[in-house]
């Protein structure tokens, strides 16, 4: 059996791509959007894809399923578990494809899947039981997508917080609790292979391990150490992360059927001078220069999202699906642009219209016209600053960080929020963002500035600044004048 685990570091996502070295043939669970690396990798083993499935429908991105079923000739299999809300709307447009049940078992040469249903994060969910038949006739390992992560389970709550079906968060998780117990009577030595790892919304604590086994997750998972099911129920809704507002539209567009792409292109060169042009026609250009090049000159009604760790993240958040997408870039290669490209076509953000250079920056400043700044203000400037009142604190950080500390007098936006809560914003006062370290509050004032509002500064080295030099803390839940999820 040669099994390979790809992992994308910008959605914290594994894929699995396990294959029968007798006969060639593999199948590819939990496929993303960009499927000429599974070709690739299935080429470079000697193998051809002869099946893809997936182990639900995903909300953190879009899946690549159906067109890499499509380019290699593959068998779809999809689940067919869940009630009617939750049945693939574009299977029957595949020809080639299967629903899988509960029960359902593939053979891929002389591997075998066995296919469980294990609803609880969502109610199609299915987990893959993967049996090396050459060498064993037990399972070695469960590809468990969301539903068992090392450390942790996938949440339960994204069918109320994300796809908006109210009342179904305890239910979920008591559908998830059962799962589970059932769960729990394999072997110690079963191989946990999950979908995500640290840095994915899907789960509130999940390791940076890439894989487990369902005996260690036993001994140390918090999800196997409490003993009922009202206690489980309580923990797993607790301090859930606020999950983005694109996950509804992932939900859906992996319901539907994605689109094929073809491959990622890099969008076209625009004029140096075209960017007031641009957003005079409504479009949205994303500055994805560093926070400290934006802050230092940039064209009025951009938005700064860096291109690090957290691009996708905030993209997703804040670039509606439908706007007409511009970038301004640092590196102008293809291979810079096609990256930026395959990242945004991981969550759906399809089309690019086109990106500017740096150089626009500067022959803008070069021919007079006025760039916009973004003025930084120290923990002591904002100390000496606020009893005057002439000034708003705007945290932008989770519900859990604010809850661990936060500024006196502070009001709380998670930054995922901030447009949305725009207008509660008083624009006779100048607004200072402030975040952790001072990254998402970077964004947060290019929102701001964008939607016109002039007086904006940004905290230099956020609240972990302002603690260190000892300044007053507040932690707690909101105050009644806050504002929050």
């Amino acid at each position: 059996m040669i099994v390979k685990r790809l992992f994308e570091p910008s959605i914290a996502q594994s894929s699995y791509l396990i294959g029968c070295a007798q006969t060639g043939e593999s199948i590819v669970i939990d496929p993303n959007r960009d499927v000429e690396q599974y070709i690739t990798e299935a080429a470079r083993e000697g193998l051809r894809i002869t099946h893809v499935t997936e182990t639900h429908i995903h909300a953190d991105f879009v899946s690549g399923a159906r067109e890499l079923a499509q380019r290699t000739g593959a068998r779809l299999l999809l689940s067919d578990e869940g009630d009617a809300n939750w049945k693939y709307q574009y299977a029957d447009r595949v020809d080639n494809h299967q629903l899988l049940r509960d029960g359902d078992r593939i053979a891929i040469g002389r591997i075998r899947v066995d296919v469980l249903h294990t609803p609880g994060h969502t109610p199609e969910h299915l987990t893959f039981l993967i049996t090396d038949g050459a060498a064993a006739d037990r399972p070695i390992a469960a590809v468990t997508g969301d539903f068992i992560f090392v450390g942790d389970v996938g949440r339960p709550d994204l069918l109320e917080r994300a796809a908006h079906y109210a009342g179904t968060m305890e239910a979920s998780a008591r559908t998830l609790w059962r799962s589970l117990q059932k769960f729990a009577g394999h072997d110690d030595w079963l191989q946990i292979w999950p979908g995500h790892g640290a840095g994915s919304a899907c789960g509130k604590g999940i390791s940076a391990i890439p894989s487990s086994t369902l005996g260690y997750e036993r001994r140390f998972s918090w999800a196997f150490g409490v003993k009922s099911e009202d206690e489980f129920v309580e923990r797993v809704l607790a301090g859930q992360p606020e999950p983005p507002t694109y996950f509804a539209s992932m939900k859906r567009i992996n319901k539907q059927g994605p689109a094929i792409l073809g491959g990622f292109h890099a969008p076209p060169r625009q004029a140096d001078d075209a960017i007031a042009a641009t957003l005079a026609k409504g479009a949205m250009i994303v500055d994805t220069r560093t926070a400290a090049a934006y802050a230092l000159g940039h064209v009025r009604g951009t938005v700064n999202i860096p291109i690090n760790s957290s691009f996708v993240t905030w993209a997703g958040w804040l670039i509606p699906p439908s706007a007409d997408l511009y970038m301004i870039v640092s590196d102008e290669t293809p291979p810079a642009l096609t990256a930026l490209v395959r990242l945004l076509a991981l969550i759906g953000l399809d089309s690019v219209k086109g990106y500017f250079g740096e150089l626009a920056i500067e022959r803008a400043r070069t021919r007079g016209e006025t760039l916009r700044t973004i003025d930084q203000i120290r923990p002591d400037e904002l100390s000496r600053r606020l009893p005057s009142g002439d000034a708003v604190v705007i945290d932008v950080r989770s519900a859990a960080e604010w809850e661990a500390g936060h500024l006196p007098g502070a009001v709380h936006i998670p930054l995922g929020y901030l447009v949305d809560r725009i207008d509660s914003l008083p624009r006779s006062k100048t607004l200072i963002t402030q975040c952790q370290s001072g990254a998402r509050s970077a964004i947060a004032a290019s929102l701001l500035e964008q939607r016109g509002f002039d007086r904006v500064l940004n905290l230099t080295g956020g609240f972990a600044q302002w603690q260190h030099a000892g300044f007053p803390v507040v932690k707690g839940a909101e105050d009644p004048h806050a504002v929050s999820s």
